[in-house]
């Protein structure tokens, strides 16, 4: 497995991390647990979860806890979710969500914990900033990050508050690559991605879900202007060694439910051929060509 370093935090990650959304529905801690391990057993060393995942938090808790200097874990927080009684982006919700997610993932220490989406007005305020600040000093967290896109993900990369970003980037999603990489890289941060296959949208014969309803229609414009130069016949692949041809992406997370899709995944990325830069710049090509206020998806 591929290893970055993960911005300015120094923290060692693998290139492919896992997003933790989709276990945070599961019933079964035994399906959680195969996933988990088959990303651990296969040299994944990045786990991202969130307060609002469902129960993700406590299946990683149940499942990994054991095995917590095998991986860096990320979280989130700042929503009012999980019965919580409060009003979100407010220092007590965050004090609170660290509180509760350390309990839940069985951990002392998160090693990075982010904002999650919350807006510029929120962030110019500063409260939640001074919050992850205070749990950042009392030893709860290690490292402070922002979760999001456009607008707020360009002052949480100004600001020089963050440490590491989180952002939408991937073959039909490409304002991250002209719009933050660089300003990021400039404040010595870690880039994480989420979305790296585009909800898998590329070459689907109809939208994969409701969700991804948005990056089909731009897939469908720009497969438009013909079949990509040198361009693997596998579209997942594609989409994902798309993502992680950009040398600023330090971890890309996906997530699945499904062990053996993570293990394709893995598979591919030791086995298969990076994209040629003719099929990148090509990409680069038709998104430049065809973005019409195609602003990164919140």
């Amino acid at each position: 497995m591929q290893e970055r370093t993960l911005g300015r935090t120094g923290l060692t990650v693998s290139r492919l991390g896992v997003g933790l959304s989709e276990i945070g529905s599961l019933t079964e801690e035994a399906d959680a647990g195969r996933v988990l391990n088959t990303a651990l057993d296969s040299g994944i060393t990045f786990l991202d979860t969130a307060a609002c995942y469902g129960v993700s938090e406590e299946l990683v808790g149940r499942t990994v806890s054991h095995r917590r200097q095998e991986y860096t874990l990320a979280s989130k927080c700042g929503h009012v979710t999980g019965g919580y009684e409060g009003e979100a982006w407010t220092a007590q919700t965050v004090r609170d969500s660290i509180d509760r997610s350390l309990r839940r993932l069985q951990t002392d220490v998160i090693d990075l914990m982010q904002l999650h989406s919350c807006g510029v007005d929120i962030l110019e305020k500063g409260e939640v900033i001074e919050e992850l600040q205070k749990a950042q000093a009392a030893g709860k967290i290690r490292f402070m990050g922002y979760s999001g896109d456009n607008e707020s993900a360009a002052w949480a990369v100004n600001s020089g508050h963050f440490d590491t970003l989180q952002t939408s980037f991937n073959l039909v999603e490409q304002r991250a690559r002209t719009r933050l990489f660089d300003q990021a890289k400039a404040q010595q941060m870690g880039i994480i991605i989420k979305r790296p296959i585009a909800n898998a949208a590329w070459g689907a014969t109809n939208s994969p879900s409701e969700y991804a309803a948005e990056y089909y229609r731009r897939a469908k414009i720009m497969q438009q202007d013909g079949p990509l130069p040198n361009a693997p016949e596998n579209r997942i692949w594609l989409a994902l060694a798309f993502t992680l041809a950009h040398d600023a992406v330090d971890t890309a997370i996906v997530g699945t439910r499904n062990p053996a899709h993570m293990q394709a995944n893995l598979q591919w990325l030791d086995d298969e051929p990076p994209l040629a830069p003719a099929t990148i710049a090509e990409l680069h090509r038709r998104f430049e060509a065809h973005d019409q206020d195609w602003q990164q998806r919140g």
